[in-house]
């Protein structure tokens, strides 16, 4: 969905969403209480609940936007034309619709930012490897292709604010699901997660009484889950929403607890990359972007692309 290479979410900072695809205080739609910090006094462990069916539960849309920070209006009288530059082939951010043309929530959004603005908008699909020289190279003039704010992209473009974050989750088979997970309640409990990853490092920092299971890739952790070999599984939520809801998963499993999205593990969050110094347009998109999500667009965006929120 979900974004130079490390910058890429799916493939690095952004995660391992493999074949199909959002700090705390940017989410002005959930409660800071599902940053789910660590207790230093411990309740008792909750007893595993019968969970709903994912496709039955409540839609979760995240909000990136506090109200009361609410941009104003710049002069856009400067801007006739944006050019979105987006990857060609990372569904369902970005993937070339029935009628051969660019489609997905990126580009979606990207027309709705110029609906806004009220300028013509061309969308123009390339390899992500080749984006940001295509922007540097004023062939394009903004990026929008799930691109993680990094402090190596920062060298060299801009960003918008983010208007997506990749959060992490738990997940368990449906017959252990837990309404919440702390630290403490994992005691002992067998958690898989792919080696070498953001979220190893986060369990190892955070859940230092979970017995890990690092796998080489998603495939075997995700295996190893509907085995039974581990009691949770934590990573890349917006991956696993699309594996809870489609066919490989055989209906195994759902996310235990909330999502957690400690941006020193996690990143910054997914921005729209204009050209350095370009300030004009990343204060009329971050502008767009606000009225968006509060005209309830964003939200409409959301759940046409998200059948299973990573929320």
């Amino acid at each position: 969905m979900a974004p130079s290479q490390q910058a890429k979410s799916s493939k690095s900072a952004r995660g391992l969403l493999t074949g199909l695809a959002v700090t705390a205080c940017l989410l002005a739609g959930l409660s800071s209480a599902r940053a789910q910090a660590p207790a230093k006094r411990p309740p008792a462990a909750p007893q595993a609940t019968t969970p709903v069916a994912p496709q039955a539960a409540p839609q979760a849309v995240p909000g990136f936007w506090d109200p009361r920070r609410r941009p104003e209006r710049p002069d856009l009288s400067r801007l006739t034309v944006i050019r979105f530059l987006t990857e060609t082939d990372y569904p369902p951010f970005n993937f070339t619709g029935a009628d051969g043309n660019p489609a997905g929530f990126n580009v979606d959004l990207a027309r709705s930012l110029c609906e806004e603005i009220k300028v013509s908008c061309t969308v123009q699909m390339r390899r992500f490897e080749t984006l940001v020289d295509a922007l540097t190279s004023n062939r394009g003039d903004a990026i929008i292709a799930s691109m993680a704010v990094s402090p190596q992209l920062r060298a060299r473009v801009d960003f918008t604010d983010p208007y997506y974050r990749v959060p992490a989750r738990f997940v368990s088979r449906k017959d252990a699901v837990m309404p919440e997970i702390r630290p403490e309640y994992l005691e002992g409990k067998k958690v898989g997660v792919i080696a070498g990853s953001a979220h190893e490092a986060y369990l190892k920092s955070m859940f230092t009484d979970a017995e890990l299971h690092p796998y080489p890739n998603d495939d075997a952790l995700r295996a190893a889950l509907r085995k039974g070999e581990v009691d949770f599984i934590f990573g890349d939520a917006i991956s696993l929403a699309f594996w809870i809801n489609g066919t490989d998963s055989g209906d195994c499993c759902a996310f235990s607890g909330g999502p957690f999205v400690e941006s020193r593990f996690f990143g910054e969050g997914v921005g729209i990359a204009v050209r350095k110094g370009n300030d004009v347009l990343r204060q009329a998109l971050n502008w767009a972007l606000f009225r968006v999500w509060e005209k309830g667009r964003y939200t409409d965006l959301w759940l046409k692309y998200f059948s299973v929120s990573p929320f």
